[in-house]
């Protein structure tokens, strides 16, 4: 914690009520859409060169479910041209991605406190703790596709527990199983509130999806900025990390 400079009163964080939250990350996520916008650019992008390489055609997949009018099953889609290497790959480049979506909660407390902002700061989170941003994000990205596959309800209960990570992470300098301790102390003494604010946050994020797919560029980030403005809820805004 000694990284931290002076507390700047211009900072500010939201009363511990779902709605106050979003409205926080909201006022945030308007504040620094470009540089949010930017870390999905970038992941899509990779996710297409990936794409190219593995030679995996997901419109192509996307046109078969169409067809079968959602009917087509598992073992079809893992028998899709490319799809294995793509998949196994895309795995390990979403790991290694993580930290630039991270970066985007000091984006996010930057901004907070009315501080200038570069380019080069949606990368800070490679240089902060990486080691252990990286493995907090394997234990979320098995988690939560298990609770995907187990059809797709039990990940909205279990999304809370996992929220407030990454902030630790950053702020904290805290180790994975630390700061997952720690996340899941506070969502279970505040379940009810998280969970909504969870549930809002993923609801904003997946906006773009219903858009035609192409609006998702705009609204994916929203989740991380809402972690932010949900530690500020419960543990004030932090000081600024040099």
């Amino acid at each position: 914690m000694d990284n931290f400079n002076e507390f700047d009163s211009q900072a500010t964080s939201p009363n511990r009520e779902a709605g106050a939250i979003i409205s926080h990350a909201l006022e945030i996520f308007k504040n620094t859409f470009l540089y949010c916008f930017l870390a999905v650019v970038i992941y899509f992008l990779l996710g297409f060169i990936i794409q190219m390489i593995t030679g995996f055609n997901s419109q192509i997949l996307v046109e078969q479910i169409k067809d079968s009018g959602g009917n087509i099953n598992y073992q079809d889609i893992i028998a899709a041209p490319g799809f294995a290497a793509y998949s196994g790959a895309n795995f390990f480049v979403t790991l290694l991605l993580a930290p630039i979506f991270v970066s985007l909660i000091y984006v996010a407390n930057k901004s907070n406190f009315k501080q200038s902002i570069t380019v080069s700061d949606i990368f800070f989170a490679y240089k902060q703790n990486f080691i252990n941003i990286v493995i907090y994000a394997l234990i979320a990205q098995i988690v939560l596709t298990i609770s995907f596959l187990m059809c797709i309800l039990p990940i909205f209960f279990v999304m809370p527990f996992f929220l407030l990570g990454y902030p630790i992470l950053i702020f904290e300098k805290a180790s994975a199983f630390d700061a997952l301790k720690k996340s899941f102390n506070i969502a279970q003494e505040n379940y009810g509130t998280i969970l909504f604010t969870a549930v809002l946050a993923g609801l904003v994020s997946i906006a773009g999806i219903v858009l035609c797919c192409v609006g998702v560029y705009l609204t994916m980030p929203f989740a991380y900025i809402a972690m932010y403005s949900t530690y500020c809820a419960y543990f004030g805004a932090p000081k600024q990390l040099e």
